[in-house]
């Protein structure tokens, strides 16, 4: 396993995707577990959850380029954080890629899903109707995924629970391509935070990420 796709963003932050080819026991043995991680690994048990954890965290541990026990631990909001070393991480998977996004100076977000029909079946759920009005007919499902990769993006940036995608996280029009950008709003109650979502297709992906 190698990385197959790396940015940096700014001087303090970047991102990479690992493809997952390897099998679980050469993930598990490039990593360093405490008792409670290697209990936590056992119970998810042979599948894809399984692949997908380590996956991410030997990512991580190639993007740190440390020797040292990498403390990752997960806050009451589900947010990953590193309780040892002095960066912001987020972290995603779909199938066959891990990604992780890490910054020295801010909090960040990542998702990568793997492009899919069934996303036309849930947009009303994470998309108004006016969001769902400015979506290309000529490339909808992309459209749709870059629109759920920016939402989820900024939710884990954000880090706090009970934000709804529909309700609190809305997204100004944007024209789609194959790599760019468009603009967030997080607002609830007296919360009201402006974002600015990359995002890019890589082969059958799709990605989207954001600093704070």
């Amino acid at each position: 396993m190698a990385i197959a796709y790396r940015k940096q963003v700014d001087a303090d932050t970047e991102f990479a995707l690992w493809r997952m080819e390897e099998e679980v026991d050469t993930l598990y043995r490039q990593l360093q577990l405490n008792e409670q991680e290697k209990a936590y690994v056992e119970q998810l048990g042979n599948g894809k959850r399984h692949l997908h954890w380590l996956g991410t965290r030997v990512l991580l541990r190639t993007m740190l380029d440390t020797n040292e026990y990498i403390d990752c631990k997960i806050d009451s909001h589900g947010k990953p954080y590193l309780a040892n070393l002095p960066y912001h991480i987020s972290l995603s998977h779909s199938y066959d890629y891990a990604a992780v996004m890490i910054s020295k100076s801010r909090p960040v977000g990542i998702d990568i899903e793997q492009i899919k029909q069934k996303v036309e079946r849930i947009a009303p759920k994470f998309l108004t109707p006016a969001e769902r009005a400015t979506i290309s007919p000529e490339n909808k499902i992309e459209h749709l995924y870059v629109c759920w990769c920016a939402k989820e993006a900024v939710y884990k940036c954000y880090g706090q629970k009970e934000i709804s995608f529909l309700d609190n996280i809305a997204l100004l029009p944007f024209n789609f391509a194959t790599e760019g950008s468009l603009a967030v709003n997080l607002h609830k109650g007296d919360v009201n935070l402006d974002y600015k979502v990359e995002y890019l297709q890589y082969e059958d992906y799709m990605l989207g990420y954001v600093k704070g």
